[in-house]
């Protein structure tokens, strides 16, 4: 969860996540979970959702959290054997602005290695790679403090290069959330109608373009808004054709997979990454510190996270249609290293052993899509 500018002092001063707190025990629980039986039926469904039932897996968010190339190989891909059906990235059209002392020349992160405090980021190192063949791509495309510009056209120049790197890569599937975590305010702080302007021009311009290969996602940040202010927030039917949340500690606040069901829209849970709401939460915004090593804070992330991640995916199969988990060692990153949600946090599955063998149990089963030579194909039977 990418916040670019400032915004990690405001938010020490507000809640971020849920609070509960719990005991730790020295085995992981496995959940009691499977896959929903669903009686088929014809419905139209959004640009590259599953069948119902079905979830697309994706792993982020930068290199060397998902591995799989000769420099960046201690990642995801280089410890489990299932490929997911994709993988997220970041890019920006921020160009000027400066984080963690790399300064922004806009769209940053796609043709060329850059590092804006959140460890290297290079999509065409992962596109150009056998180890990320027939896998989707989903993009996280920030604006912050640029949505005027995005809307009155400052950039277009910028989302048209974006466009033709998109169709470059046809029929990959892209997933392209603009300006993610819309409603995240005191880390994005949108101005709302900019932003609504903004949005619709992206996808206006890839219109035009004929860009057909790219889904558009609209993703809130997970605990803030109610259905109303979605609603506000909402570009409207013709520019979402998935909705989205992010998925940490304070999951129960959650309002999207409901106002998607009124929509009727898929789900992608877009971010999410292990992490426990401490015992003062509410009062100093920090989750429990998290190291899988430790096999006391594994069990604990078991129970507490990943079972009612996965119970929230099987409890509503046919909305819930992607998810990402971000396989990253948060604390190592000098973009995590003062906010409150994160710095205490290492939530790479593959160190440790049982809750690895949980993880690889669970989306084995039936309703979880991974990568496969049909899987283009497969999506595209949603059109």
């Amino acid at each position: 969860m990418y916040k670019i500018v400032l915004g990690w002092l405001v938010c020490s001063l507000i809640g971020i996540m849920g609070c509960e707190q719990s005991e730790k025990s020295n085995t992981i629980q496995e959940a009691s979970l499977s896959p929903p039986n669903i009686t088929s039926s014809k419905k139209i469904r959004a640009k590259f959702e599953p069948e119902d039932g079905k979830v697309l897996v994706f792993i982020g968010q930068e290199l060397s959290a998902i591995g799989g190339l000769e420099k960046y190989n201690d990642g995801y891909l280089d410890h489990f054997d299932r490929r997911p059906a994709g993988f997220t990235a970041y890019s920006f059209l921020t160009p000027g602005d400066t984080t963690f002392g790399f300064v922004h020349k806009g769209l940053d992160g796609i043709i060329s290695t850059d590092n804006w405090g959140d460890n290297d980021s290079n999509m065409s190192l992962q596109l150009n790679d056998p180890d990320y063949t027939d896998m989707c791509l989903a993009i996280g495309l920030g604006m912050v403090g640029h949505e005027d510009k995005v809307a009155n056209g400052v950039h277009d120049e910028m989302i048209k290069e974006l466009g033709a790197f998109v169709q470059s890569i046809a029929p990959r599937p892209v997933f392209l959330r603009i300006g993610y975590e819309f409603d995240g305010h005191p880390w994005n702080h949108y101005e709302k109608e900019n932003y609504l302007k903004a949005y619709r021009r992206v996808k206006d311009i890839m219109d035009d373009m004929g860009v057909d290969n790219v889904a558009f996602v609209w993703q809130s940040a997970g605990f803030v808004s109610t259905m109303d202010e979605l609603e506000e927030w909402y570009p409207g039917d013709d520019y979402v054709d998935w909705c989205s949340f992010s998925f940490f500690a304070r999951w129960r606040e959650q309002e999207m997979i409901e106002f998607a069901k009124k929509k009727g829209k898929p789900v992608f849970i877009a971010e999410a990454s292990a992490t426990v709401s401490g015992p003062n939460m509410k009062f100093d915004n920090l989750t429990l510190p998290m190291d899988f090593n430790n096999p006391e804070d594994a069990q604990l992330a078991w129970n507490k996270w990943f079972t009612p991640f996965f119970q929230t995916i099987h409890d509503h199969p046919k909305t819930v249609k992607a998810i990402s988990y971000i396989n990253c060692n948060w604390k190592a990153h000098p973009m995590w290293e003062d906010n409150p949600t994160f710095k205490g946090i290492d939530a790479r599955l593959q160190e440790n052993k049982e809750l690895k063998a949980k993880w690889e149990k669970e989306i084995s089963k039936s309703n979880y899509v991974m990568s496969s030579p049909t899987l283009y194909s497969d999506l595209q039977k949603s059109l």
